[in-house]
């Protein structure tokens, strides 16, 4: 019941974000609020925020999410108590350290895959710029076969990788997220097949968060 309601209080937040909106393929972009970075209200989450805005400046933006995303992903991980974050297409870090800014509330600790060893050496800097090196572990290569290494019970996963892979991401990683788990895919509209997918499973609910780039926030159900 507990779970349900956070669930619950998330799908407002949701509303609030986005008002209005019915998903990804409404093409509704965030106004310049959405887009703004947060006020720190500590030391070791000013400089979390300080490096997501210096990488911002940098122009390593590339495959990353806008800071709507971004926001939104450190709000469902830290309500959602996750301790074991997946992220799936870890880019130059940005996401992860957004999802860092909730973890560092819940104690949690985010695994991040990513292909291109180039993006993996400038998220560790990032990481390590931003102080939270110390909770993530980034893993380099092909998802598609190294997520083998990953233990459940996952908590929260959040999938920015190849959009033809979203399908197999989620069926590598569904049976290991635990009940009342979250699934976040990013950049939905262009995933068509994971999109029907967790729609017509009966074990799945899904809802869209359409500021930014379009994200599916599936519940894993009880």
């Amino acid at each position: 019941m507990q779970r349900t309601l956070v669930f619950a209080g998330l799908v407002l937040a949701l509303a609030a974000l986005a008002p209005g909106q019915r998903g990804p393929r409404s093409g509704f972009r965030g106004g310049s609020r959405a887009e703004t970075l947060p006020k720190g209200n500590s030391e070791a989450e000013q400089k979390v925020l300080a490096a997501i805005d210096q990488a911002q400046r940098d122009g390593t933006m590339f495959q990353n999410v806008p800071s709507s995303d971004g926001r939104m992903l450190r709000l469902l991980a830290e309500t959602s108590g996750a301790k074991n974050v997946v992220e799936i297409g870890t880019s130059t870090g940005i996401s992860g350290m957004w999802l860092c800014l909730g973890l560092e509330k819940t104690g949690g600790h985010l695994n991040t895959f990513e292909y291109d060893s180039g993006r993996a050496a400038t998220a560790r800097r990032h990481f390590q710029a931003a102080g939270v090196d110390g909770m993530v572990t980034l893993v380099e290569g092909d998802a598609h076969q190294t997520l083998s290494r990953v233990k459940g019970p996952i908590d929260m996963v959040f999938i920015d990788a190849d959009k033809e892979g979203y399908v197999d991401y989620l069926r590598k990683l569904l049976p290991l997220l635990r009940p009342g788990g979250l699934i976040l895919a990013h950049n939905i509209g262009m995933a068509p097949d994971y999109d029907q997918l967790v729609n017509n499973d009966p074990a799945l609910d899904t809802v869209y968060f359409s500021v930014g780039e379009g994200m599916a926030i599936t519940l894993k159900k009880r």
